[in-house]
């Protein structure tokens, strides 16, 4: 299945942290966070200016990226986990230096 975006949203596939502490203490499911880190999969092809013209998103596929901790709309795709988040919810992308 493939899905494709709509106007300035993006697909992103959560990153999930290691589940053990750096001193060796495996963390329940209660304790885990939420993913805020992820690549982006999938990205819309911009939303419309007032003008007409399509505003093209920054954010590319491949990017890893940080979100928004409670944004977006989560979703299971052939047993993968996915967000669903318009591109206002994609604070920072990282970058090799």
């Amino acid at each position: 299945m493939r899905l494709e975006p709509y106007a300035d949203q993006v697909i992103v596939r959560p990153i999930v942290e290691s589940t053990t502490t750096p001193g060796g203490i495996v963390l329940p499911d209660m304790a885990k966070e939420k993913p805020t880190r992820g690549e982006i999969v999938a990205v819309g092809p911009g939303c419309r200016a007032p003008d007409g013209t399509r505003v093209e998103l920054d954010a590319k596929v491949g990017d890893v990226v940080i979100y928004s901790k409670y944004a977006g709309v989560e979703l299971e795709v052939e047993k993968q986990t996915l967000v669903i988040l318009k591109a206002k919810d994609l604070l920072v992308a990282i970058r090799e230096v």
